[in-house]
Order: structure tokens, then C-alpha cells, then sequence
């Protein structure tokens, strides 16, 4: 080409680059729409933007619901990522950084997600960051994506959020209010001292019980269900409350009943209280005054001599068994979501049938003595064991001894690594207890003979 060409060639550019400017406003609209519909007549892709605040500089919710789900994806698939820990998570958080894309894939089609980061320059010389995520697909599928998709990440974002959430113990303070603090009890199935046809009930329990929601609502129920724990104390109560916990990934609210005023305000903290969380009242008995009522005249002397102790300490809150039966499955048991109710006592019989009937205590769990799984386990968690050569021998003992998973962990602590000096300790301290069992049923033995003696006479 030659000079002339060139020239020629460039002049062309020129006007054609002034010519916008030397039309009407209104062709020029006209002409840069038709443009627009020329060169995207082509393209059958949908996209739909999530800004992370809304018009109002209000955080979007959705927008971090996203982020949520995209955090296991990003995690895996992004070039580059933001990780970060929030203070009430356990988890690390993974997000896109700016300008990344992220595919994704449901029922045979692909979805892409794009993060986009814009700075903003205020009038103060200040700056200001704008991020939105783009979620894009071809036309077709927009059925598919606004009414399955999008609920399921909705669903699995929420999943997501809530495995990772830092769990809390609450407890009630006697202006009717819950504080909290870290839930982080060590307990779980595989190491609590119980015998494992029982754990294995329980967690089949568990896990038909939070997989149920639909079958709940659709035979008209609260879902919720009460468990009742009961045995002498040191079997294992609080750590089953614990090992539940853990597995369902629930929030615990420890109800301590003398700390509530009345009725109202029991109604008031069970209302406060969150879906996916266990409550706990322990020691139902010696709290309040849910005596069995159809008992009357048939109490033992031993019994009468302990009541008064029991009554003093339900004295100290206007809690009814009325009010404790409704904050089991009245209508102040409505709560949405689910819920467990875990009530604990060391005197089963003494509570009111009223309070033990399925649909209040749906399950009864009987923490007993130490027996021989339960002592396998405390080998394994104290002394790193599972087999000794005194193992039969303590097996044999554990039937008359009545010794409680509590004791039994007490003297394998107090023995630190040594495992010789744990099992013989164990074993001792077995034969010992033994004793004392065999002496105590004597005593009561002879108690019982003067009793009767003295009825005779």
C-alpha cells in the first residue's frame, strides 16, 4: 500500500470516528441499541447479579449465603482465593478473589459464578469497595435453576454455615435472659463408658429424630423429643448430654430451674430459645416439685427423711408441674424447629407419671454401674489398652462392686501412663468396694429386721 492509500485510509477512520458526534441524539440512541441487539442476538446466556449490600447500604444476606456455599467449592477449584477465620467460627472460610470465576455443574448443565471487586473513589479521598457475585447459564435452563437450584444451594449453604459455627452453652440469668460462652465438652460416642447396644440406640435415635421434619408436620407435631437420663450419679449422665450434643453439631441451654421466678418466665426462656439445640435440666428433682402424686402413703421411712431436703431446694422457684408439663408439650413447646429435652435425676420413681409419658420423655436411658464395656472404653481413654492380663479379673469384680464409670476413671487418672500400676490400682480398689457393698447390705439388712420387728410389736 502506498502513501496515498494510507492517507486515504486513515481519513476514512477520522470521519468515520467524528460521524457519531455529527448526528442527532436521537439517532445516535437508536443507532448505538440496534448495535447492542446485533451483537448479543447471539448469546442465549442469563446472568443474575447479588450485590453484597442492597440500595440502602444494608449487608445482603443472600450475598453471604453465597459465599457460603461457593467457600468448599473455592476451596478446590479457584486460582485465587481469600481465606478467613471469623471469631465465632471453627472453620476456615474460603472465598474467590476478584475478577474469578468458579464453575459449577447440576443436573447435566454448567453454571458459572463470577466475583467481581470495584474500588470507589469518595469526594474525601477515601475508598470504598463494591463486590457482587454474577451467576450465569444458558436461557433454557432458567426453570430448572430458579426453582431447584437455587433452593438446594440455599439448603446447603445454610448446612455449611451451621457445621461451622462455633457451638455455645447457654445458661439462664434470673432476669429471664440466656448468656453464653464456647461449648466445647470433650465427650463423644466413641468415648463415653456406656454399653454399646444403648449408644447405638440413642444415635439411631438422634438421627431418625433430625431426619424426620416432614413426617413431624405432617402428623401434626412438634418436632422435638425429650429424653430422660436417670441412675446414680457419676454414670454418665452430663457426658451423654454432651456426646448428643456433639453429634448433631446443637447448641446446649442449661435451664437451671431455681434461677426462674415462675411459670412465665419459664415460658419466656423456652421462647428464646434457638431450633437445632439441646435443653437441659438437670436434676428435675431436687429443683422442682414434681413429685409423683399417685404415690401418697406408700413413700419408704428413708424416703420421707430425704423430701424435706428435696422440698427445700424447689421451694426456691414458683415453678409448677403444671408449668414444667406445658414447657414439655404445651403450646408454649411450639417453637419453630428442632428441638431435644434432656431431663437428668438420680430418683426416677419419684417423679410424677405425668412427666414420664411418651411425648414429654420419649426415651428413657438408665446410666448404671460400671460394667465390662463400659470398662473396656475407660481402659482405651486412661490407659491407651484395649487388653490386660487383668482385665478378667476386674471383669469379675465389677458386678459386686457397684462401682460408677466416674470412680473407675478416677483411679485410672490418678495412675498418668503407668497402665501395670492402673490395673492393679483398679483391681484393688474393686475388691475394697466389694466389701463395702457386702458390709452396707448387711447393715440395711438388719435395719430392715428391726423395722419389721418393731410393726410387729
Amino acid at each position: 500500500m502506498d502513501w496515498k492509500s494510507t492517507s486515504s485510509a486513515l481519513a476514512t477512520l477520522m470521519f468515520l470516528r467524528t460521524l457519531p458526534s455529527l448526528l442527532p441524539p436521537e439517532l445516535r440512541d437508536l443507532l448505538s441499541y440496534l448495535s447492542k441487539r446485533l451483537l448479543h442476538s447471539g448469546d442465549k446466556t442469563v446472568s443474575m447479579v447479588v450485590d453484597e449490600f442492597d440500595s440502602n447500604g444494608r449487608c445482603n444476606s443472600l450475598f453471604t449465603t453465597i459465599e457460603s456455599y461457593l467457600s468448599s467449592k473455592s476451596a478446590s477449584s479457584a486460582k485465587v482465593m481469600k481465606m478467613t477465620q471469623h471469631s465465632k467460627s471453627r472453620a476456615l472460610t474460603f472465598s474467590m478473589g476478584p475478577d474469578q470465576d468458579l464453575l459449577d455443574h447440576f443436573n447435566g448443565f454448567q453454571l458459572k459464578w463470577s466475583s467481581k471487586s470495584d474500588k470507589h473513589k469518595h469526594p474525601n479521598d477515601t475508598f470504598s469497595e463494591h463486590r457482587s457475585i454474577t451467576l450465569s447459564f444458558d436461557v433454557k435452563h432458567r426453570q430448572a435453576v430458579q426453582s431447584v437450584y437455587l433452593p438446594k444451594i440455599l439448603r446447603e449453604a445454610e448446612a455449611i454455615r451451621f457445621k461451622n459455627r462455633e457451638k455455645r452453652l447457654f445458661s439462664n440469668r434470673k432476669d429471664a435472659h440466656w448468656t453464653s460462652v464456647p461449648f466445647s465438652h470433650p465427650s463423644t460416642f466413641e468415648t463415653l463408658a456406656l454399653d454399646s447396644k444403648v449408644k447405638d440406640d440413642i444415635m439411631s435415635d438422634l438421627t431418625n429424630f433430625v431426619a424426620r421434619k416432614d413426617y413431624y408436620r405432617r402428623v401434626g407435631r412438634t418436632w422435638k423429643r425429650g429424653y430422660l437420663l436417670y441412675g446414680p450419679p457419676g454414670t454418665g449422665k452430663t457426658s451423654l448430654i454432651g456426646a448428643m450434643a456433639n453429634f448433631l453439631d446443637f447448641d446446649v441451654y442449661d435451664l437451671e430451674l431455681t434461677a426462674v421466678a415462675d411459670n412465665t418466665q419459664l415460658r419466656t426462656l423456652l421462647l428464646s430459645t434457638a431450633n437445632k439445640s439441646v435443653i437441659v435440666v438437670e436434676d428435675v428433682d431436687c429443683t422442682v416439685d414434681v413429685m409423683n402424686r399417685s404415690r401418697g402413703l406408700k413413700r419408704t421411712h428413708d424416703e420421707m427423711e430425704e423430701e424435706p431436703v428435696a422440698a427445700a431446694s424447689a421451694a426456691v422457684t414458683a415453678v409448677s408441674l403444671s408449668g414444667i408439663l406445658n414447657f414439655l408439650d404445651g403450646l408454649w413447646s411450639t417453637c419453630e424447629g428442632e428441638r431435644l429435652m434432656v431431663f437428668t435425676t438420680n430418683h426416677v420413681e419419684r417423679l410424677d407419671p405425668a412427666l414420664l409419658r411418651p411425648g414429654r420423655m420419649d426415651m428413657h436411658v438408665h446410666m448404671s454401674y460400671c460394667g465390662a464395656e463400659a470398662f473396656r472404653t475407660l481402659m482405651k481413654n486412661y490407659l491407651g489398652v484395649g487388653d490386660h492380663a487383668l482385665l478378667a479379673e476386674a471383669e469379675g469384680l465389677l458386678p459386686s462392686a457397684k462401682m460408677t464409670p466416674a470412680d473407675v476413671a478416677d483411679v485410672m487418672m490418678g495412675c498418668g501412663d503407668d497402665v501395670e500400676l492402673g490395673m492393679r490400682d483398679v483391681v484393688e480398689r474393686l475388691k475394697r468396694r466389694r466389701i463395702e457393698v457386702a458390709a452396707d447390705a448387711e447393715v440395711s439388712g438388719i435395719k430392715g429386721s428391726e423395722k419389721e420387728e418393731q410393726i410387729v410389736f
